[in-house]
């Protein structure tokens, strides 16, 4: 398999390219719906079945299987969406520099729709019928929180024993062992409008309000459990000399271990309960949307499985943790041995600045080859 994925690098590159070179941001359906058609057809040439869930306002998810597939037991997860808005690519498109590729999304993750599709490649070529034990999920929502495609995940991970998440590497090259999970939630303060000069005794502040709240909140924080509460963004008032009737918080949780979210929602729900400013009302809403991958035996027996093949040609294989969310969270969630960060190695990704190490997509196309070979009970 390695000499002929080394055959097919500059062709993964062409690939790359093409796919770099299409806007693909979560909001933008179309340049999503484009990449699914690309991978689609490829998909469909190595006599898989592509099966698309159509979605009405981000991109299509797709489902994929070997026609010969019956219980696969791995499922491998790739999203196809990027944070950049219709029109970066007019601006920066794909460039090779030296030994790295740059663009939008190139890292995060259109190399590893690319590594995955050629792994499979890699699979057919030398004889094996691993790439029947498989079942992969490509979904056009995941930097945004994976809305429409988070039901779908769960669906599919049940009953599925590795789920292999194709995530880029670190720039060390290591592997995500541990997600931190998260939510969303909004506090509204409403006041009393009152002109700040005439009359401000009338008034109610809800911008003071809200300051009370942020000091509380920020205080539930816990760096060392893994926990923390952001206010990220306030907004209120409609004049500088008006006691301000009205504001808002868009808060940002994030949890290492789900029964810190359970915990923390709690927390917040007293907080908010009683009020520092009297005649001031406020209104919490929210959720924790995704739960955290937790660093568990599963997972270590997974990594111990990866490391075996990693040293069998000779990558060095290590895990890490990372404060990002991610999907691997929901598949780790149902049960399922998961390691995410199975892309080839890069960085600054969500950035102008994203790279791919070129050099390590063969490599990484082979040991994701090799592991689902593993995997599937072939040596």
């Amino acid at each position: 398999m390695e000499e002929f994925i080394n055959q097919k690098k500059a062709e993964m590159l062409e690939l790359i390219e093409q796919l770099v070179n299409i806007d693909s941001g979560s909001y933008v359906k179309k340049g999503v719906d484009q990449i699914g058609s690309i991978l689609n057809r490829k998909y469909e040439e190595l006599g898989f079945v592509v099966e698309v869930n159509q979605e009405e306002e981000y991109g299509n998810n797709l489902v994929i299987r070997h026609k010969n597939s019956i219980e696969p037991k791995i499922i491998l997860l790739a999203h196809m969406d990027t944070v950049f808005p219709e029109g970066t690519v007019a601006e920066r498109p794909f460039r090779i520099e030296g030994k790295r590729a740059y663009g939008p999304g190139v890292v995060d993750m259109k190399s590893s729709l690319v590594e995955l599709l050629y792994a499979i490649k890699a699979l057919l070529h030398s004889g094996s019928n691993s790439g029947e034990n498989i079942e992969i999920i490509l979904n056009g929502d995941e930097e945004i929180g994976s809305p429409s495609s988070r039901a779908l995940i769960e669906e599919r991970a049940e009953g599925k024993e590795y789920a292999l998440v194709m995530e880029p590497a670190r720039k060390d090259g290591s592997l995500v062992m541990a997600r931190r999970g998260g939510g969303r939630y909004t506090l509204m303060v409403e006041g009393k409008a009152a002109h700040s000069g005439i009359e401000p005794e009338k008034g109610r502040s809800a911008i003071e309000e809200l300051a009370y709240k942020i000091i509380q909140l920020h205080d539930l924080t816990d760096h060392e459990k893994g926990m923390s509460v952001n206010v990220g963004l306030i907004e209120g008032g409609t004049a500088v000399n008006t006691v301000s009737d009205s504001a808002v918080a868009h808060v940002d949780v994030r949890i290492s271990e789900m029964e810190q979210g359970e915990y923390l929602e709690e927390k917040m729900k007293e907080i908010c309960a009683t009020t520092d400013v009297p005649g001031t009302n406020v209104v919490l809403e929210g959720e924790i949307g995704r739960p955290p991958m937790e660093h568990n035996a599963q997972t270590k027996s997974l990594l111990h499985i990866i490391k075996d093949v990693g040293e069998e040609i000779g990558v060095k294989i290590s895990g890490t943790a990372t404060g990002g969310g991610g999907d691997a969270s929901f598949t780790a969630a149902t049960g399922v041995a998961t390691v995410d960060g199975l892309g080839p190695v890069g960085g600054n990704a969500h950035s102008d600045k994203e790279y791919l190490e070129i050099d390590t997509l063969p490599e990484r196309t082979l040991l994701l080859a090799m592991t689902i070979d593993r995997l599937s009970g072939k040596e």
